[in-house]
């Protein structure tokens, strides 16, 4: 679904992304972590066709560059890390914003447009912020209501860039649950940078660590998630210990 061959990406001679080589198969929930500046945020950005690289990158076998706003939208929902408050819409109205390439040019949203908008806003919890203008929220609602948007555009793959960054433990749990559900219900592929390195541990199937914008080490929590490996990449001392009941693994600084 996703195949990455030789990626590099440069900002100003400085080295963000090189010689990366990835694929993503369709129906996978897979997690990118690694320090600040390790190249997460802008590899989401090469895959989602926001940002142009050396190398090939295709989405469904074709050219990710080669297809307009419209294609890459039918495909892919993006959730960034932070949404400005200062977009002047309520709550329904952003979410509905996820349908846009869905409707017929100057054509108004139909049935199954707000079927989907009030499904999506119902699971992410966001119903409440329906009337709301966004810049009466804090950054963990509107973060949650572009995971809602997201849910409402029906895509065939989700990138999220640090997504549940600004959310309290228990919608940060909520929404991963949420994801989990999408993955493995409607076959959803899910592409996460996260920060959290429990989180990853307990939410993802699959886990690719970067460093210095290349890939240290690609594979299940339990080989990615070695405290000699994640020593290298965050450059600190680190325990690791597992958790009962297969919740993951704690993973201590020291």
């Amino acid at each position: 679904m996703i195949k990455l061959h030789d990626i590099g990406v440069f900002y100003e001679e400085e080295m963000a992304l090189s010689h990366i080589t990835l694929t993503i198969k369709k129906g996978e929930m897979a997690g990118i972590i690694g320090a600040n500046g390790a190249g997460k945020s802008t590899l989401l950005k090469v895959i989602s066709g926001a940002l142009k690289a050396e190398g090939k990158a295709l989405i469904e076998g074709r050219e990710i560059n080669s297809l307009s706003a419209t294609e890459r939208a039918s495909v892919i929902a993006v959730v960034p890390q932070e949404i400005p408050s200062e977009i002047p819409l309520r709550g329904y109205e952003f979410v509905m914003l996820g349908r846009t390439h869905r409707l017929p040019r100057f054509g108004a949203p139909g049935a199954t447009d707000v079927a989907a908008v009030r499904k999506a806003m119902i699971s992410t919890g966001t119903e409440p912020l329906k009337e709301r203008f966004l810049s009466d929220m804090s950054g963990g609602e509107r973060q949650r209501l572009a995971l809602a948007m997201a849910f409402a555009a029906g895509p065939r793959i989700i990138l999220l860039d640090e997504a549940t960054a600004h959310l309290d433990m228990h919608h940060r749990v909520e929404i991963m649950h949420l994801l989990r559900e999408m993955n493995r219900s409607q076959g959803v592929t899910v592409l996460m940078a996260v920060h959290d390195l429990m989180l990853a541990g307990r939410f993802f199937d699959r886990l690719i660590l970067l460093e210095n914008g290349s890939i240290l080490k690609d594979g299940t929590p339990q080989t990615v998630l070695q405290a000699s490996i994640l020593e290298q990449a965050y450059g600190c001392r680190i325990r690791t210990i597992p958790l009962p009941d297969d919740l993951g693994m704690c993973i201590v600084p020291e």
